[in-house]
């Protein structure tokens, strides 16, 4: 009985992390198609692509958090879910050793990553039965950074930019404009939402997900909703917010609704946010075996360019090579001089070694030493996924993590050690800009979720310090080549996050008065 239940599942989180569905790159294709290849969003919309089909061509993540595995898994009435819970974890756990997942289940009380994904809690496993014989598996690889971003309304409320939200279609509108606006670049836009309306605090939450697992190209089968959706579509793309939160065209890629009951005295709205990196997909299985029938979602290696396509391909290259920024090759260490004369929007290429670093080395160094001399240094904000073998390391997905986390702790730690970058993505705060300009630094917005893009760009792996933190929050010595980022904080007190949000700000308000029934 079900004696190829595990080898199938398997193959399912093996292509959820490295296979993005046919309708997310429809939906991506789209938005090249809409923004201007000669600008930063252009660019980063073009590296999105290419590290597609890198993640497809080398079977690694496309992003290196692959989130918190999270299955849904109907059975026929009679299955023993028992076996099917062993058989996932036993799955999971040998996708984590091939670097097919990262090393993602961390306890919370000791901060021990268990190195395997197994945990109390991890994987998420919802069983449900079903009058079929078949078995259907359907798995969500969501990352903590766009995790981070979602967010739950109580209303009546009072939304910032749009003023009061009533217990109504108008005031679900509200909640789901601001929830756009909030996750700015930091849950690498553009993305996907799911909303739950109704329920309780945590059914909501749950009913938003569930959402994700809809088609990107459906309708919705309630005309309230459905009118919705189209409406949240059109004017969350008038925002500005862009891809990565550069400013541009498209800001949202999809939005779905679901609605439940609620209590009298509840109303929530509850948002969960997606990246651009939505990796969904499902099986269905045969009920007996547990072989694999059926794909739920259309593969990406499926997907054919067609002739129109492919020329809108070539011209995206073209034009991203040239997106009249001016483009600076860096040799780390690098000077304070060099440092101080590069401005907001630069393209900048670094060589050279490079030090990853993320919340508990960042906590680390605020009190202890550093192993490794840093004055002119780059610390890059990234979790990666490294294999091990006779020779050594090796990097299968370094993209950035989200770098707002590290706002407590960033200027003081490059004051202390001399460093000189920071690579990241979503931008920081007033404490790290004011820390740039005194101590002369630079933030860079390395592209979210193109984790083979830049593991293409990592030569060797130098060394390792802190590996009792686990992997991702290792603090791990790279020599890289050709490295590109974009300098979206500099050390005369610019910041391109901070002009994105207050105009995007200003276009929601926009939508204050607007009324919809």
């Amino acid at each position: 009985m079900l004696q190829h239940f595990g080898k199938s599942v398997y193959e399912l989180i093996v292509e959820a992390s490295t296979n993005l569905p046919g309708d997310v790159r429809r939906a991506i294709r789209k938005a090249q198609e809409r923004e201007d290849a000669a600008t930063r969003s252009g660019l980063s919309l073009s590296t999105i692509a290419r590290n597609i089909q890198m993640a497809e061509r080398n079977v690694s993540p496309i992003c290196q958090d692959t989130g918190m595995p999270t299955f849904i898994v109907h059975t026929p009435v009679g299955a023993n879910q028992i076996v099917m819970k062993r058989e996932i974890q036993a799955a999971v756990k040998q996708a984590t050793l091939d670097g097919k997942l990262r090393t993602n289940s961390v306890d919370s009380l000791t901060g021990s990553n268990s190195g395997d994904n197994l945990g109390p809690g991890t994987p998420v496993i919802h069983f449900e039965q079903w009058e079929r014989d078949d078995i259907e598996v359907k798995l969500i690889l969501k990352g903590g950074g766009c995790e981070n971003k979602n967010i739950q309304y109580s209303l009546p409320a009072e939304i910032e930019g749009l003023g009061k939200a009533g217990r109504n279609l108008d005031g679900i509108r509200k909640c789901i404009m601001h929830a756009v606006y909030q996750a700015q670049g930091q849950g690498c836009s553009a993305g996907f939402i799911g909303v739950g309306i109704g329920g309780d605090r945590t059914t909501g939450y749950e009913l938003a997900k569930h959402q994700l697992f809809r088609k990107a190209e459906d309708c919705n089968p309630i005309p309230e909703l459905d009118q919705l959706e189209q409406y949240v579509m059109e004017k969350a793309n008038e925002l500005g917010i862009g891809t990565m939160g550069f400013g541009g065209e498209v800001t949202l890629l999809g939005c779905k609704i679901g609605v439940m009951n609620r209590l009298p005295a509840s109303f929530f709205v509850s948002v969960a946010y997606n990246c651009w990196a939505y990796r969904r997909q499902g099986i269905l299985m045969d009920g007996t075996t547990g072989e694999l029938k059926e794909w739920m979602y259309e593969r990406g290696s499926d997907i054919k360019m067609d002739q129109h396509a492919e020329t809108v391909a070539a011209a995206d290259d073209a034009a991203a090579s040239d997106t009249g920024s001016r483009q600076v090759v860096l040799t780390t260490p690098i000077s304070e001089e060099t440092i101080r004369s590069l401005r907001v929007g630069d393209v900048v290429i670094i060589n050279g070694e490079m030090h990853t670093g993320r919340d508990a080395l960042h906590g680390y160094l605020i009190d202890h030493d550093c192993p490794v001399d840093m004055n002119g240094a780059v610390i890059y904000h990234c979790g990666p996924v490294m294999l091990k073998d006779e020779a050594g390391w090796h990097v299968k997905a370094a993209g950035p993590t989200t770098s707002i986390r590290e706002e407590p702790y960033q200027g003081d730690i490059m004051k202390k050690f001399g460093i000189r970058a920071v690579i990241g993505k979503g931008g920081m705060g007033a404490k790290t800009l004011a820390a740039l300009q005194e101590h002369g630094g630079v933030y860079l917005n390395a592209i979210g979720g193109a984790a083979q893009y830049y593991a293409e760009c990592i030569k060797n792996v130098n060394g390792v310090d802190f590996m009792e933190f686990g992997i991702p929050e290792a603090m791990w010595h790279l020599d890289v080549e050709g490295f590109a980022a974009i300098v979206t904080m500099d050390s005369q007190g610019n910041s391109l996050h901070a002009e994105v949000d207050k105009s995007s700000l200003e276009k929601l308000s926009q939508f204050k008065d607007t009324v919809f029934k």
